[in-house]
């Protein structure tokens, strides 16, 4: 059996990674004032976005992923002629509607792909999965690292998916971000003020350097800790994830994305230590740029981290 990974461009994962294993992107449209921006992950893309500061109008953009018949007809006209069976891996459903309208698209892909595939002499029937990630940005790409082993491993359909949903589950992804004006600003645009930095905390974190660790688990996201600077706030980011490391991941992944040239991430304090610990417990470090639909959300700078580890208490 042909198996295929889809993710939607907020997914952070290195594009070599992507381009080794097939992995297939939907994209989604950004709207900066006059200019129609698609992110589909393109490397130079991300690249422009931060050469030419287009993050400055980042807060006032609006997004829009792929619609229902957008889906439909990427799978029809391609994926149904690729793959015998594509697990769709989205975005948390509680911050954005890609899930559901994946979920709503199968339902017309699976009652039509037939007169594609016998066209091109395929035989056999095609299935797709849609498993919701539960998280978001470089967390993201735990579950799809997992789906790459479990293909690689001949496993069945249903032992994937299985999997897939417990990785979703278990996956822990947290964010530092640079500009809590910023985050405030585009939660107000997408009117989402009450779940995210309030203009009190933005105007006290802003002036005494707090910045707040944010966490996405289980399709819910919050604050979970807090740094003065962010270099100290990457610092124990870093810190707890060598200890859930040396605890042991279900997972053997770390995935980490940036808002900026992975350089800058990589000089931050800890990070060398987090990568000599992956090392020794045969832990792979993924590391990316964050998506330009990544950076409209959260800012540029801001730093994501995610794994797959059993339930424990985060302690920042």
């Amino acid at each position: 059996m042909r198996f295929g990974i889809v993710v939607d461009s907020a997914c952070d994962l290195p594009a070599e990674f992507c381009a080794a294993h097939g992995i297939n992107i939907l994209p989604i449209s950004i709207r900066l004032g006059e200019e129609t921006l698609v992110d589909d992950r393109d490397p130079a893309l991300i690249m422009r976005y931060l050469a030419e500061g287009l993050g400055a109008r980042g807060a006032a953009a609006e997004t829009e992923p792929y619609t229902v018949e957008q889906i439909r007809d990427v799978f029809l006209e391609r994926l149904v002629l690729h793959y015998d069976c594509v697990f769709c891996l989205t975005i948390t459903s509680t911050r954005s509607p890609i899930f559901e309208r994946a979920r709503k698209a199968s339902f017309a892909i699976l009652n039509s792909y037939q007169t594609p595939r016998r066209a091109a002499g395929i035989d056999g029937p095609f299935l797709m999965r849609v498993v919701d990630s539960q998280t978001l940005f470089a967390a993201q790409g735990v579950g799809v690292y997992e789906a790459t082993r479990l293909v690689g491993a001949n496993s069945t359909v249903g032992a994937i998916r299985e999997r897939l949903e417990f990785i979703a589950r278990n996956t822990y992804g947290y964010m530092l971000p640079r500009d809590l004006y910023y985050l405030r600003a585009r939660a107000q645009k997408k009117g989402d003020g009450s779940r995210s930095v309030g203009w009190f905390s933005a105007t006290l974190g802003s002036a005494l350097d707090i910045k707040p660790i944010l966490r996405g688990y289980r399709g819910e996201t919050g604050p979970v800790g807090k740094a003065r600077g962010f270099d100290t706030g990457a610092q124990a980011l870093f810190a707890y994830a060598q200890a859930r490391v040396r605890a042991g991941l279900l997972v053997p992944a770390l995935c980490l994305s940036y808002g900026g040239d992975l350089a800058e991430m990589r000089a931050l304090p800890g990070y060398d230590s987090l990568r000599t610990t992956c090392g020794e417990h045969g832990v792979e470090l993924l590391e990316s740029p964050m998506s330009v639909t990544g950076m409209v959300n959260v800012g540029v700078g801001a730093l994501t981290l995610g794994f797959a580890a059993t339930e424990h208490e985060a302690k920042f």
